[in-house]
């Protein structure tokens, strides 16, 4: 079968990530489609490319994919040659550099970096490799336009942990609702503070919901 004749199989998505008091969340839906057809409805689209680093994906699953370990690999590099861990700058620097090498093939995803080295610090990245600072959030994907709506008329600055873990779970939800593309088997959360990243278990994520 020729590649033209292949669906590739994408991650519909909604994503968000979101600037918190002392911490980064990120969260996610699960679901990736083949046209029409629900390809899974568990895939993981938050990445740990560090311990102090995570990534939310949004596109082809295969070009995420290998970003993901091209990048994993950089990192780890970095860190045995300068004996430190790599700073959310620069670790945004370096995967704005890998998109824009590839800008005229480039790697079909959208995606949203956030971290904690000295304070919490949030990315977001197009397919040319152009990247924005966010100071507040930022939603990919298929679904962002209604995580937007919820976290546009909710989020205030400095917001505290379970504050935001609970708003990034509305926003998501909201989006789950309306996205044909968006959905699976529920959400993952992401917690990224001082002592690095931590997903959270469907039991703890259940609670926050209530």
């Amino acid at each position: 079968m020729e590649e033209k004749d292949i669906q590739k199989i994408k991650t519909g998505t909604t994503t968000v990530g979101l600037v918190a008091n002392g911490c980064v969340v990120l969260g996610a839906d699960r679901k990736a489609t083949m046209g029409y057809l629900v390809a899974s409805k568990d895939v993981r689209k938050i990445l740990q490319v560090a311990d102090h680093i995570g990534m939310t994906v949004a596109g082809v699953v295969g070009d995420a994919q290998a970003l993901e370990r091209y990048i994993r690999a950089e990192i780890k590099l970095y860190q045995l040659q300068e004996e430190r861990k790599m700073p959310i700058h620069a670790a945004s620097s370096l995967i704005a550099n890998i998109l824009y090498s590839r800008r005229f093939y480039p790697y079909i995803v959208q995606l949203v970096v956030g971290g904690y080295d000295t304070e919490p610090r949030l990315f977001s990245f197009a397919p040319d490799g152009s990247v924005i600072e966010e100071k507040e959030f930022f939603s990919s994907g298929s679904g962002s336009p209604m995580a937007l709506g919820v976290l546009e008329d909710t989020y205030k600055k400095n917001m505290g942990k379970e504050e935001s873990i609970k708003l990034v779970i509305r926003a998501i939800t909201s989006a789950r609702k309306r996205d044909i593309a968006s959905g699976g088997s529920g959400i993952d959360i992401a917690i990224i503070d001082s002592r690095g990243l931590k997903l959270l278990s469907d039991d703890e994520i259940k609670s926050f919901s209530k």
